[in-house]
């Protein structure tokens, strides 16, 4: 705890984190959508990891980099962070409007580039900014309520396709274009994350540096981009023990969601309502509706998140046990999904993921932050995106295509069987973790 950290209220909390609702409408609309839009503009089944690599590869880049700027930076009226919420903001409405007129994979491809980027220029600060303002006592629970609204703006954002249709706006459009209710939903997502993020810009204050000479003098000391990229590497490859391990969590969780997102639709469309053309009112009904279960995951992630931070503001929790529970009963969900027999079962399937949604999004970062130099949390939360694109990346290079066919089968669906098995296998891998201050608050 450093000298400027306070306990803070419910609502001082929400205000610094109310603009993940923002970044997490783009980040559903996309994980939730893109697949849709690649398919419609002609691409297969097993093209669509790859069209996705752009995303993690960037990730993987801007994240690390993003985060030791913010570390460095100071303004006495802009803060730290709040500089880089509003660039990330900027970029990422533009991108998330434009990314459903594409009227070529390529062009779809690179929206989602400059989507992803985007939205990581903002999201990694939003993780830094929890760890600068709350004590360790209240880290946990901060970082709960920041998945309460992620939650909240997944579930509205994955209903907004199905909405717009019921509402009369087009579901369908000739061959090889994006339907306008996937437009008019895209261009709500990018409206409402600018909003939401410039509201937390314009209500949270930031700690300025304990010692700002001292900050200064640091940052004087280490000008130069081949400096910075020098202590990047340097701070990855002294990174704590309890990173690494959260690492192999990491690498299991975010590989079974990737598969996810970018599987979902086709598998479930095809498997549960019969639905193969995209050019079809039938795809288009079907993949409204898998859009709209999967909204029920965020719907899930949000109350669990908000019993996680009713328990977290009262009692100390066992962090590690949490996330390994929570993890094992997503991959259940996962795997469930294949021997359904009604549609509507999909809301119990994607109830189980939602559980697991939110123990990722708060614990492996409630566990990180009482284990790094407070100094270099912006660097050490960028660098520990590294363990969330590189299992992506790996996935979307044929990790995907190659481990469902080879162990399960050709049909679609057994990508679902393949995220179930390896959201339990990080379920599991949390027994690696033995620190006790990351296992408790």
């Amino acid at each position: 705890m450093t000298q400027n950290q306070i306990k803070l209220s419910f609502w001082q909390i929400w205000n610094m984190s109310f603009g993940f609702l923002g970044i997490q409408f783009g980040f559903a609309l996309q994980g939730g959508f893109m697949s849709r839009i690649f398919q419609t503009l002609g691409a297969d089944k097993d093209t669509i990891p790859f069209l996705w690599i752009a995303a993690p590869l960037t990730g993987l880049l801007v994240q690390p980099i993003v985060g030791y700027l913010s570390d460095r930076t100071w303004h006495p009226k802009f803060g730290r962070r709040k500089p880089f919420f509003f660039v990330g903001a900027v970029l990422s409405t533009f991108a998330l409007f434009l990314a459903p007129y594409s009227s070529a994979l390529w062009m779809a491809a690179g929206a989602l580039w400059i989507l992803d980027a985007s939205i990581n220029i903002s999201m990694e600060p939003f993780r830094a900014l929890v760890a600068d303002k709350l004590p360790d006592s209240q880290r946990s629970y901060g970082f709960v309520v920041q998945t309460l609204i992620i939650g909240i703006g997944t579930w509205v954002a994955s209903n907004l396709p199905w909405l717009m249709t019921q509402l009369g706006i087009p579901n369908t459009a000739p061959e090889g274009v994006v339907p306008d209710s996937v437009k008019y939903a895209f261009g709500i997502g990018a409206l409402v994350l600018f909003i939401s993020i410039l509201y937390t810009i314009l209500t949270t204050d930031e700690y300025p540096p304990d010692d700002l000479e001292e900050f200064e003098r640091e940052k004087a000391a280490n000008k130069g981009l081949f400096a910075g990229i020098s202590e990047i590497f340097e701070n990855i490859s002294g990174m704590p023990a309890v990173m690494k391990k959260l690492g192999i969590v990491q690498f299991f969780s975010w590989f079974a969601f990737f598969t996810m997102w970018s599987f979902a639709t086709p598998a479930i469309t095809e498997h549960v309502f019969g639905a193969t053309d995209p050019a079809s009112a039938a795809y288009n009904d079907a993949a409204d509706n898998v859009g709209s279960y999967m909204g029920t995951y965020g719907l899930i992630s949000m109350f669990y998140a908000l019993i996680l931070a009713f328990i977290a503001s009262k009692i100390k929790i066992n962090r590690r046990l949490l996330h390994l529970t929570s993890l094992i009963l997503g991959g259940f969900g996962f795997i469930l999904i294949y021997y359904i027999q009604e549609p509507w079962m999909l809301h119990i399937c994607f109830a189980l993921v939602g559980i697991a949604w939110a123990s990722i999004l708060s614990m492996p970062y409630a566990m990180l932050s009482s284990s790094v130099n407070p100094k270099k949390m912006g660097v050490y939360m960028g660098i520990f995106n590294m363990f969330i694109v590189i299992p992506q990346i790996v996935a979307a290079i044929g990790g995907v295509n190659f481990l469902y066919k080879n162990l399960f089968g050709e049909e679609v669906i057994n990508t679902m069987l393949l995220a179930g098995t390896f959201l339990i296998l990080a379920g599991l891998a949390n027994l690696l973790i033995t620190d006790k201050k990351a296992i408790h608050d």
